[in-house]
């Protein structure tokens, strides 16, 4: 919603690509070229939007009231779904591993304070797919994945 209201107040052509989650807009960005116009762009985008699958992994900040997982624990998502909880590599293992059925390419940016370094990320994932690790940043969520 910002970002459309961001757009409207633009005096420059503008379109939104409606991506729910920051590590899909990153990857259909690649879909952009400076030959094209704004439009050609965004429709390109959107097509590219639609084969991208994205997950994370963020530290539970609170005890589940279903039991599954305690305060500090790694809780992992593929989409806005729950699928694997416990310690940050074997969570991270799990989403990863939903992720990359059928799957080229997983993207991981890695969040401040992630628990695990790059290496050990890159032990994880395997060689089951071509792998981009990226320094996100993030404050909020150990790693962000997509997957294309």
């Amino acid at each position: 919603m910002a970002a459309q209201a961001a757009a409207e107040m633009s005096e420059r052509v503008v379109h939104v690509v409606g991506s729910t989650e920051m590590q899909a807009g990153l990857a259909v960005m690649v879909g952009c070229e400076t030959g094209r116009g704004a439009a050609e762009n965004a429709a390109a985008m959107e097509v590219l939007l639609q084969s991208v699958a994205t997950g994370s992994v963020a530290v539970a900040t609170r005890d589940d009231a279903e039991g599954r997982f305690v305060a500090g624990e790694a809780v992992g998502y593929v989409g806005d779904q729950l699928v694997a909880w416990g310690d940050p590599a074997t969570t991270l293992g799990a989403v990863a591993d939903q992720l990359s059925r059928g799957a080229e390419l997983i993207s991981i940016f890695a969040g401040s304070g992630a628990p695990l370094s790059s290496a050990e990320v890159e032990g994880i994932v395997g060689d089951q797919v071509e792998l981009e690790l990226h320094d996100g940043g993030q404050p909020s969520r150990w790693w962000l994945l997509s997957a294309e």
